[in-house]
């Protein structure tokens, strides 16, 4: 018989709350980690993007939040997530309303590019809930003006991605500021060995939770690529957009620049477009991804910035115009879609430049992208190019051989790695 979330034993508020939503069945990772996160414990979990990992952790929160309904500390929070983007905190957060919208409780994001003024106001009063991007909450912490030590939970979720950023001291100062007394929660979409160096310094005899391996793609994304000039890449993305099954789409460019020209080139054809990255300021990007929840934007023009930051169950399609530098970012991308349960297709565009980057990410995920050659575009040269594009802030572009076994798994150096770390926490 099939699991229900009655079955898992939480709050009435909670069931009342995810029965209006539609959800009844609980996914494989809330399956197996509620349970075990209802009884207190410690947990690292590992899922891919898409698998209803937030949940996973808000819902066991807000049930102990509902069972001992005391007051927030006053200048600190009883339950504190981190998360590495802004995007993601925000989505995030809105889960946690979503889900206790039938309790009393509050709930504040602190991040950076805004004003602090409101989030010290929040802290001040006392908070049930805080999700944070480190950076931001280690400062208010600094400055005296937040106060973790009644701290009950602390939940540290995409923990891969904010080591790649570089939040690696700064989260090793913010938990020295914790209580030892807490329960902690690890989620990460890849586990190389700074995440257990991590986990196992932060974690107390913790559950295990594992839904997929490292790397792998959820089977229900079809992924394709087509192989072209790269001045041919906005013409040929153009008329994938105006294909009659296009619902909505998120366009991944390696560049902020790239991303401006996309998104004019796409809205001057008549299809709504918002570009997000880096270089928009906090009001632009939260506008942006509004519109897109809202179905009012067809289309998404990001950075890598988005790669693990937009949660919307409508998007059919994601578009690589560009191939991300470092092969593992390719998984995050293409979850934005098959999300819920739903289908998806991820078509990326390659060219001669990127051909070294797409051997690199068919050995991330253990497979060979079907190739789409029956469109006019179609470039034999990009198909079977050797050359390797520098990965941006690295050195000149250089002559490789393409791999003899797509097993085989790429050494890079470590200037490869740290160039393209800065790159992504660039965008």
């Amino acid at each position: 018989m099939t699991m229900t979330f009655a079955d898992l034993a939480l709050a009435p508020s909670l069931l009342q709350a995810l029965a209006e939503q539609g959800y009844a069945h609980p996914t494989p990772i809330q399956a197996q980690s509620i349970p075990m996160l209802l009884q207190g414990r410690d947990m690292l979990g590992m899922a891919q993007t898409g698998t209803g990992k937030t949940a996973a952790f808000a819902l066991p929160l807000l049930h102990r939040l509902a069972a001992d309904p005391r007051p927030a500390p006053k200048g600190g929070t009883r339950i504190l997530v981190l998360a590495p983007t802004r995007e993601l905190v925000s989505q995030i957060a809105a889960g946690f309303e979503s889900f206790g919208r039938h309790l009393s409780l509050s709930v504040t994001t602190i991040f950076g590019g805004v004003s602090q003024f409101h989030q010290v106001a929040a802290l001040k009063a006392g908070v049930d809930i805080v999700v944070a991007a480190p950076g931001r909450l280690l400062d208010l912490i600094e400055q005296r003006l937040c106060d973790l030590s009644q701290l009950e939970a602390l939940v540290l979720d995409e923990a891969d991605q904010m080591l790649d950023m570089g939040f690696a001291k700064p989260i090793e100062r913010l938990v020295a500021t914790l209580p030892k007394d807490r329960q902690t929660l690890l989620f990460s979409a890849t586990m190389p060995k700074s995440i257990v160096a991590l986990a196992e310094s932060l974690l107390t005899d913790p559950a295990s939770v594992e839904i997929a391996p490292p790397s792998t793609t959820v089977d229900r994304i079809e992924q394709s690529v087509m192989f072209l000039d790269a001045a041919h890449k906005k013409e040929a993305l153009l008329a994938l957009l105006r294909t009659p099954d296009m619902g909505q789409a998120v366009v991944f460019t390696l560049q902020k620049n790239i991303a401006n020209e996309v998104c004019a080139f796409i809205s001057e054809s008549g299809i709504t477009a918002e570009a997000l990255h880096g270089n928009k300021s906090q009001g632009q990007r939260e506008r942006a991804l509004d519109a897109f929840r809202a179905g009012d934007v067809q289309v998404l023009v990001a950075t890598d910035i988005a790669a693990r930051g937009i949660d919307v169950d409508t998007v059919t399609h994601v578009f690589n115009h560009d191939l991300p530098s470092l092969p593992e970012s390719y998984v995050h991308r293409i979850g934005r879609t098959g999300r819920a349960g739903r289908s998806g297709y991820a078509i990326t565009l390659c060219d001669a430049e990127q051909r070294a980057w797409l051997h690199d990410v068919e050995r991330e995920i253990g497979r060979q992208l079907t190739v789409q050659d029956d469109h006019e575009w179609h470039c034999e040269i990009a198909r079977h190019s050797t050359k390797r594009a520098p990965v941006l802030g690295g050195g000149p572009v250089k002559q490789v051989k393409p791999p003899k076994a797509p097993k085989e798994r790429r050494v890079w150096t470590e200037e490869e790695k740290l160039a393209a770390r800065m790159a992504a926490s660039a965008a």
